[in-house]
């Protein structure tokens, strides 16, 4: 049995809660090298062994499997309780980590979506405050965000005081 190793308080200290993943991450990592148990991670677990196979290849798999047990223990007690009951049923170690960094890219995807009409929505808003009369159409378009992360150009006219300013072209990202 492996002795209590002080690093794996790191992980019960800073649990996992949403946006801290790639912290929890690094210290997560710190520990499974600690343990020698970080392999799970990048290998493939072998094939079960039959009756047929050699002294090796159980050692091989047995040790995959125990440590791989060790690993979803450590990342179970690294979560918050929701996390924790959401991925108990998950066996593979490796599969936890996906499915956390699959449901924190759709987290950031909608923050990214809502802070890029926010900030679209306040531009507008102070440019009407300077006198812009931008029409409707163009607001809506101004906050649709490019999709397949393509650079949105838009060319606008504006207005300032009932005359026409000129075509302004927006900056791409």
């Amino acid at each position: 049995m492996t002795a209590f190793n002080p690093l794996t308080v790191i992980l019960t200290q800073n649990k996992l809660e949403g946006p801290n993943y790639v912290d929890r991450k690094r210290n997560l990592d710190i520990v499974l090298i600690a343990e020698e148990y970080k392999f799970v991670l990048d290998e493939v677990c072998p094939e079960k062994t039959g009756d047929d196979a050699t002294d090796d290849e159980h050692k091989a798999y047995q040790k995959w499997i125990k440590a791989n047990e060790m690993v979803r223990c450590y990342i179970l007690a690294s979560m918050s309780n929701v996390l924790q009951h959401q991925h108990q049923s998950i066996e593979s170690s490796y599969g936890i980590l996906e499915n956390l960094k699959e449901m924190l890219r759709i987290v950031r995807l909608s923050s990214s979506v809502r802070d890029h009409v926010l900030k679209m929505m306040s531009l507008l808003n102070e440019a009407e405050v300077l006198g812009a009369n931008i029409d409707k159409d163009t607001q809506v378009d101004s906050l649709s965000k490019p999709r397949g992360g393509q650079k949105k150009k838009m060319t606008q006219k504006t207005s300032v005081g009932g005359a026409t300013a000129g075509v302004k072209k927006a900056k791409g990202k």
